[in-house]
């Protein structure tokens, strides 16, 4: 049965920077526990015999041709910007 510890739960939130509460902690450790037990059981059937599938619906993605577009100013382009510095979008940061 896969495994997962409590610390690497732990561990896992804290590089998400998510504050957990034990029963938090204990909750999702108990899910993945569960989830990579149901993994573990799909990569145990044999698909030898069985044929590939794309999609049982028969659809296709629908694809559009690529447009370049020039702004005649970056000023037209940065309106769209949430938030500018120094003529670039600014955005906030994602990594300590």
């Amino acid at each position: 049965m896969a495994n997962i510890t409590k610390n690497e739960i732990i561990h896992i939130a804290k590089l998400a920077m998510l504050n957990l509460t034990e029963k938090e902690i204990d909750n999702y450790t108990k899910d993945m526990q569960e989830i990579l037990a149901y993994a573990e059981m799909i990569n145990k059937v044999d698909t030898t015999d069985t044929d590939e599938t794309t999609g049982v619906t028969g659809q296709k993605n629908v694809f559009r041709k690529d447009q370049i577009i020039e702004f005649k100013t970056r000023d037209i382009l940065l309106q769209n910007a949430p938030s500018q510095d120094e003529g670039m979008f600014r955005i906030p940061k994602v990594i300590n």
